[in-house]
């Protein structure tokens, strides 16, 4: 191929072509790839935004006369609005479309002529567009995409689909490539959508089938790219519209596309994948608004990456369950009932089967589906099985290389959906993904959440190098910067103390400060308690303590301690709230004077002379758990915590036995919880039984603040968390309302440093050894979850190497962080600094191997205690 046949194809949805300042993109933007790369450069467009609605709507007769003036108006004043006189531009176009309503074929409705209507609108925008374009002096030419695109006819392909939803030729002939250039104009346009059928007459690829129009015509010219220009940078690993945490994906092979297209993805028609990759060009999908982001390229070079890349969901997706007792074994039953299938002109989507089962998913974009249709389908296989028909349905996807072999991280993803009613599993034969489908009223809100639970389990491998970009709230508004963290400034103290003796712990207490005072300030909360487990040292006790906050208590340990080393500390400012504590506990904080709580009914009826006469609060489990990993899911049948709601009555009927008085509602469901409008729920149903009960006065929506521990992790909306409480406690006024956050306030306070031992390679694979790792930190290995890792010696190196960090028990688990950026220079002595340790780091530390624990620093205004 000479220099003067290579190609690039442009493609520009609807929203692209239908202002002028959009065309004026299309300029500078066709105009750049020809100048940057000497390539030529064929547009491909859609119709202006609406247009194929509106031309759908008459080629189903409705309204003929009155859409069509409408369109002629419309695209008259867009000539205006560009410059270009209506007449002279588009006196022939218009005059077609015009015709078309009083075409004798208009009564009938017949196929061609509604592919012919519906041609109408790409025909008139690129008309348009090449006359405005070579009025801003571009050297455009234009196109009829019906001489250069055939459609075929495929095996069993309905008569609606071989005109109306067709596949086009994609194998060039030997000449192909030579006349397609002899078109003078360096730059050409032409239209999506349109292709030209056996007949000689108009066929149409269908919705959507713009995509598809350009990448047949980059795989008919070889070309060196195609780019699908939107009003979205890319691909992302979910509807950022409905999930704004979605992640762009920077890069993608052709098969993961492939399947993201198809389970749901809007951004690229699915049928457009195949023809590039076919005929090896490569792909992108970038934003015609900002068109200096990256977007996503899709190619045969992409690396590839295990991990679920996006989730996905189709709607209006269409369940058939076939039942028969005599299909087990018998030959040729399924396919008996799959020639109904194509009997009827519908192609199956999933498949799930049984002994005396089959059941398949259409999908609504890939078949006409019609009461009438389903109708007939099911009186066909009533012939030979029992038929039930299940819509409408969503089918959720989870889309990504290696699914079966993340089967073991996606436990907070099997019990999310086992919330919802399942029809449908299928895992594809690829192994590419795994689909559920459910009750399409089910699936509200189930995106959000599935796609928080998929990286916080490591499933969606979001910090792979290459592959995932920005999150789409990112992108829209700017990621908030953070401050730098108070160790960045504190680093030669911190050295210092290393230089001492690691592993050590060191809390910065102004830190410790500055989050409680955040959640002091907050005018709808009456009392906050820390929660001591995440960290009982006596001085970070007496830093909260003097902010105002009481403590709550897990043990009879914890109450001797905080009343030791807290002074003057009132009972009513320690809040105690067991697990399977023995009566010894219970009757010992009672004797302390503290605010004990109950969350069992067993508790009363064993130890009545316990609680006889007693005021304490009652926890409850309000029937499901929140937060960042299953092992701190505190709520739902799984969990110990809290008495069931259906056991209140009871519980109170017991109460009212032994003269015991609930002057409280206590309800803590997990940690970790990125939701800011959790607690507005918490307090709303607490409140409601709060009301029944009579005698409750304070209401406890527990903790479970999260902490930003990942990079990518989103900062916590406080404002948003505190406007929520605001709303709830004005419609509940009369209520005392506690938090009893635990992490929130330490975590980012503390840092644990480390020092490398050994520095080893085995197998491609690099770990760095520090001298302690799960006996001074057990939070990786238990929850998997992520801390920041820093080289404390190194911090300004730029030469980084990805390393695995261990520590050095005897455990397969002793895994501090897999694939960290840490400076390739990395050796013997360097001290290593663990962020975020503040919370459930020393106080779970242990000596396992004989390995001494870390020592403790405190960091305040005066130095290093």
């Amino acid at each position: 191929m000479t220099q003067a046949q290579r190609w690039v194809v442009l493609k520009f949805g609807g929203t692209s072509v239908s202002r002028r300042n959009r065309w004026d993109t299309i300029g500078r933007i066709a105009a750049g790839r020809m100048s940057d790369g000497d390539v030529r450069v064929l547009v491909v467009v859609s119709a202006l935004s609406g247009v194929t609605n509106e031309l759908l709507a008459i080629a189903n007769g409705d309204d003929v006369p009155g859409r069509l003036a409408g369109l002629i108006e419309r695209h008259r004043g867009f000539c205006v609005e560009l410059g270009l006189d209506p007449d002279a531009m588009l006196g022939e176009r218009l005059a077609a479309l015009e015709a078309l309503g009083t075409d004798a074929r208009a009564a009938g409705r017949p196929l061609a002529w509604q592919a012919d209507v519906l041609a109408q609108g790409e025909l008139m925008s690129s008309t348009i567009g090449a006359a405005y374009l070579r009025s801003q002096g571009h050297d455009f030419g234009w196109c009829d995409a019906r001489d250069w695109l055939d459609a075929i006819a495929l095996p069993n392909q309905s008569e609606w689909a071989s005109r109306l939803a067709v596949n086009c030729r994609r194998d060039a002939d030997a000449g192909f490539g030579t006349r397609f250039a002899a078109q003078p104009a360096r730059m050409l346009l032409s239209q999506g959508f349109i292709a030209r059928h056996a007949d000689g007459g108009t066929a149409v690829l269908g919705r959507g089938g713009s995509d598809t129009s350009a990448a047949c015509f980059g795989a008919l010219l070889g070309a060196e790219r195609v780019e699908i220009w939107t009003d979205v940078p890319g691909m992302f690993s979910a509807n950022p519209r409905e999930v704004p945490d979605a992640r762009l994906l920077a890069r993608l092979d052709y098969a993961e596309a492939q399947e993201i297209a198809t389970t749901g993805a809007k951004v690229l028609h699915p049928r457009s994948i195949a023809p590039c990759r076919d005929a090896g060009v490569p792909m992108a999908i970038l934003d015609t608004e900002r068109p200096e982001l990256p977007g996503t390229r899709i190619d045969a070079s992409a690396a590839t990456v295990p991990g679920v890349k996006a989730i996905s969901r189709r709607d209006g997706v269409v369940l058939v369950s076939m039942e028969s007792i005599g299909m087990w074994q018998q030959v040729g039953f399924l396919a008996d009932i799959f020639e109904r299938f194509r009997r009827h002109g519908l192609s199956v989507d999933l498949i799930g089967s049984s002994e005396t089962n089959v059941t398949i998913s259409l999908d609504p974009s890939e078949n006409l589906v019609t009461s009438n249709v389903l109708e007939a389908l099911a009186a066909d296989l009533a012939e030979v099985c029992r038929v039930k028909v299940i819509a409408p349905c969503t089918a959720i996807t989870l889309v990504g290389r290696g699914m079966r072999s993340l089967l073991h991280k996606l436990s907070d993803v099997w019990a999310t959906f086992g919330q919802e009613r399942v029809h449908l599993i299928s895992q594809s034969s690829n192994d590419l993904n795994l689909t559920f489908v459910v009750d399409e009223a089910d699936a509200e809100g189930l995106l959000p959440q599935l796609h928080a639970e998929l990286i916080r389990s490591g499933a969606m491998p979001v910090r792979a190098a290459g592959v995932f970009g920005p999150s789409w709230r990112d992108l829209a508004v700017g990621r908030p910067q953070r401050p730098a963290s108070w160790w960045v400034g504190r680093r030669d103290q911190l050295l210092a103390r290393a230089a001492v003796g690691t592993p050590r712990y060191v809390y910065d207490l102004a830190t410790v400060r500055d989050h409680a005072r955040m959640l002091t300030g907050t005018a709808a909360v009456d009392q906050c308690f820390f929660a001591i487990k995440a960290n009982p040292h006596p001085a970070i006790l007496r830093a909260i303590a003097a902010e105002g906050f009481g403590l709550e208590c897990v043990s009879l340990g914890e109450i001797e301690h905080v009343f030791a080393h807290v002074p003057g500390l009132s009972p009513r400012n320690v809040l105690f709230t067991p697990s399977f504590a023995p009566r010894r506990e219970y009757e010992a904080a009672f004797d302390h004077g503290v605010t004990v709580t109950i969350d069992n009914i067993e508790a009363l009826r064993r130890w009545p002379e316990v609680f006889r006469g007693r005021t304490a609060w009652l926890r409850l489990d309000l029937g499901h758990g929140e937060g960042h990993h299953a092992k701190v899911k505190t709520g739902g049948v799984a969990a110990k915590f809290g008495l069931p709601l259906a056991k209140v009555d009871a519980f109170l009927d017991a109460a009212r036995d032994i003269d015991l008085r609930i002057s409280g509602l206590h309800a803590h469901l997990g940690s970790g919880i990125d939701d800011a409008g959790h607690w507005h729920g918490v307090y709303a149903h607490l409140a409601g039984l709060a009301d029944m009960i009579g005698t409750v006065e304070t209401i406890d929506i527990g903790g479970g603040l999260p902490v930003p521990y990942a990079p990518e992790s989103p900062l916590f909306d406080v404002a948003l968390w505190r406007a929520g409480l605001d709303e709830i406690k004005a419609s509940y006024p009369r209520y005392r309302l506690v938090v009893e956050p635990g992490r929130y306030l330490v975590a980012e306070a503390g840092v644990l440093l480390l020092s490398v031992t050994q520095v080893v390679e085995k197998d491609g694979v690099r770990r760095v050894g520090a001298d302690a790792g799960m006996n001074a930190l057990m939070r990786p290995s238990v929850y998997d979850a992520y801390h920041g890792i820093h080289n404390l010696d190194r911090l300004d190196d730029t030469e980084l190497t990805e390393f695995d960090v261990v520590g050095p028990i005897c455990e397969s688990g002793d895994v501090l962080g897999h694939g960290r950026p840490l400076p390739a220079a990395t050796a013997e002595g360097d001290v290593l600094l663990v962020a975020d340790t503040g919370a459930y780091g020393m106080v779970m530390a242990n000596t396992y191997n004989l390995r001494a624990l870390p020592a403790e620093d405190i960091l305040d205004e005066g130095g290093i205690e």
